[in-house]
């Protein structure tokens, strides 16, 4: 599932079931200054806008959701690869 977004062009893989590996060496004021932005509602209208070619939009009576057409990683990237070289 498609969780955020950022300024770059390529995807940021991440795992949000994961917590942040924390060390005894630490400063105080890091941990501190980590402040998230609120959810941001997207009507289906953005929703569609918003998504890549490589993007699904499942929509429920609910919410609508944005994921991956290929879920693994991995696959993903062989399957760029092989569009690149079919190119």
């Amino acid at each position: 599932m498609v969780i955020g977004y950022t300024n770059l062009s390529d995807d940021i893989n991440v795992n949000v079931c994961k917590t942040k590996h924390l060390t005894n060496t630490r400063s105080s004021s890091s941990d501190d200054a980590l402040t998230l932005i609120p959810v941001s509602k997207m009507s289906l209208e953005e929703c569609l806008e918003f998504i890549a070619d490589d993007e699904l939009l499942e929509v429920t009576p609910k919410s609508f959701r944005i994921r991956k057409r290929i879920l693994n990683s991995e696959l993903r990237a062989k399957a760029r690869f092989r569009e690149k070289n079919l190119k």
